[in-house]
């Protein structure tokens, strides 16, 4: 049925049901006979059921209720096969918020309508925000060979950026320029996007290759040269990126990024003057734009150039509306100088938001660094008072400073005294219970997560690190496995819960059951511990070789590796 036909059907229905509701005698008592006892069933348009389905979706969706209002469409296009419903389910479901029933309502969609872009792209999405980069590339790909653009090179720089592992990546990607046409539209992108990997995969003279290629016969494309010039820059070759983005500047003299490249290649050349000649021309195209002053500076710091940096920043601070980075980058610059009350001025202007606790720590650090700890002491009472909204964090703050510095009497003292102010705060109570746990006191952790998951139900938090302890140090595993399935439910996709349900599942025996979720939970968060109970994982369903590889890879990826050490001094066949 045409979206057309179903609009129409809708409308005339809710006008029907209006006109019988002011239309309705005022008694009860008399019977009202059904004139359509009697008739044949419905074969086309809606039924009464159908109509009534849909009636309340749409009602659902403009009172808020969009898991409902999907539920609704999804139903009833299931049952009329209508791809305009499956599209309607899915701009409901991107409301509720619910990645689960969006890519469930996208798939549906994509289903009833193969060849429409927006599902397919909605899909991608969906998959690379669950850390699922195949199969993310694999829709991408599917677009491609619809005829669509699929960016492919953009995801490339995507996943590289996220620390994805380029090797899985490029098979797929290899195995679609083989059989495609170097004719086709947005061919290129497909070639540039294999060329990032396989130099993000150890392999540049491949890519090499390939961009050469390229250049003989597309040299006007711009991602060309702004490929060839990343690929440099990752790859230590500062003279050979400052070329690309010379040449890339020739072709599109239009387009920031290639001034941009040729900033970084400067910087990394040691040629600072050089660089603030691009970065100005950068400025007097985009002089608006606080962020790009924000991010010119932090360049600048990056290559230890703070007198550029702070050049690029004091004219931010004479605005009305100083963005709080700035003052943050300043006193860091200050920092760096050695002017320390200097510093403190600038951390103590960055305002409440997004960056203020980071300013905080970063001034308490600063003078504790400088032997100055009851300067940053009183400089943490003092905001606490002065920022009553943000006391609780402070104090977190300030207890987490002093046990840094092995001032743990102090910490605790600070920490009961803004319990017995603030003894609703969820947050003092979990750090009180994961003090606790620190120092060997399991059974007042667990009384003070308990009380803290009584008070909250649904703080996920809280249930997984209490299943997680019980999983690890107990034999109590069913019990573990029930907290941590509860928190599961409350929150599927975060991935610490997804390594605790699979380190339970393991605990019990169930290998086969926890792999999935310990290689979710890897895929969404890379981590040393993860990478652990993974390859453990596999070690028990006898994948020996994976285990190894992991291990490997983890040993290389992360500068500190507890963890992975442990495991391979218990399993010393899986040393790599």
């Amino acid at each position: 049925m045409s979206a057309r036909l179903f609009q129409t059907a809708l409308l005339t229905a809710i006008l029907a049901l209006l006109t019988a509701c002011q239309g309705m005698p005022g008694t009860q008592d008399a019977e009202i006979a059904d004139p359509m006892r009697g008739a044949p069933p419905i074969s086309r348009g809606l039924d009464a059921s159908s109509l009534e389905t849909l009636l309340i979706a749409e009602l659902a969706g403009r009172r808020g209720h969009y898991e409902r209002a999907t539920q609704g469409y999804l139903d009833v296009a299931e049952r009329y096969g209508s791809a305009a419903l499956t599209e309607r389910a899915t701009l409901a479901a991107r409301l509720s918020e619910q990645p689960a029933l969006l890519e469930t309502a996208a798939r549906r969609w994509h289903e009833r309508a193969p060849d429409a872009e927006a599902p397919l792209r909605m899909l991608a999405s969906l998959a690379q925000q669950r850390g699922d980069w195949q199969k993310a590339l694999e829709m991408r790909l599917t677009l491609v060979a619809t005829g669509k653009p699929g960016e492919l090179a953009s995801f490339a720089e995507q996943a590289l950026g996220q620390g994805v592992e380029p090797q899985p990546l490029l098979l797929p990607l290899r195995r679609h320029l083989l059989n495609a046409d170097d004719d086709a539209p947005h061919a290129h992108d497909a070639i540039l996007a294999t060329a990032l990997l396989e130099a993000a995969n150890g392999e540049r003279g491949r890519a090499e290759a390939r961009l050469d290629a390229l250049s003989r016969t597309h040299p006007e494309l711009p991602a060309l040269w702004l490929t060839r010039a990343r690929i440099a820059l990752e790859e230590d070759d500062p003279t050979g990126a400052r070329r690309a983005a010379r040449r890339g500047l020739e072709v599109s003299p239009a387009d920031s990024r290639f001034l941009l490249l040729l900033a970084r290649s400067e910087l990394a050349l040691g040629r600072a003057t050089a660089a603030e000649r691009q970065t100005d021309r950068l400025l007097e195209q985009h002089d608006k734009q606080p962020e790009l002053r924000l991010a010119l500076a932090r360049l600048f710091l990056e290559a230890r150039q703070p007198a550029p940096a702070r050049r690029l920043l004091l004219p931010l601070v004479d605005d009305d509306a100083t963005p709080p980075a700035a003052f943050l980058l300043l006193g860091s610059i200050a920092e760096q100088q050695g002017e320390i009350d200097n510093a403190l001025l600038y951390y103590r202007q960055v305002t409440e938001g997004e960056q203020f606790l980071g300013a905080r720590l970063q001034a308490a650090r600063m003078l504790i660094e400088a032997d100055r700890l009851p300067d940053a002491l009183e400089f943490l009472r003092l905001e606490r008072l002065r920022h009553e909204a943000q006391a609780a964090d402070l104090a977190a703050l300030e207890v987490e400073l002093l046990d840094e510095v092995g001032e743990r009497d102090a910490a605790d003292a600070v920490l009961a005294e803004a319990r017995g102010r603030l003894p609703d705060n969820d947050g003092l109570l979990y750090m009180q219970a994961m003090r606790k746990f620190n120092a060997g006191d399991l059974a007042g952790m667990e009384t003070d997560l308990r009380a803290l998951i009584e008070r909250r139900p649904d703080n996920a938090m809280a249930m997984n690190a209490l299943g997680y302890t019980l999983a690890d140090l107990t034999s109590r595993l069913e019990e573990a496995r029930e907290l941590i399935e509860e928190a599961h439910r409350l929150a599927p996709d975060n991935p610490a819960i997804l390594d605790s349900l699979g380190w339970v599942l393991h605990k019990q025996g169930e290998n086969d059951r926890a792999l999935p979720y310990l290689e979710q939970a890897y895929a969404r968060m890379p981590d040393q511990e993860i990478a652990a109970h993974l390859a453990e994982v596999l070690w028990a369903l006898e994948r020996t070789a994976e285990a190894r590889d992991l291990i490997a890879r983890g040993l290389a990826r992360f500068e500190e590796h507890p963890k992975l050490d442990e495991l391979i001094q218990r399993i010393p066949a899986l040393a790599p």
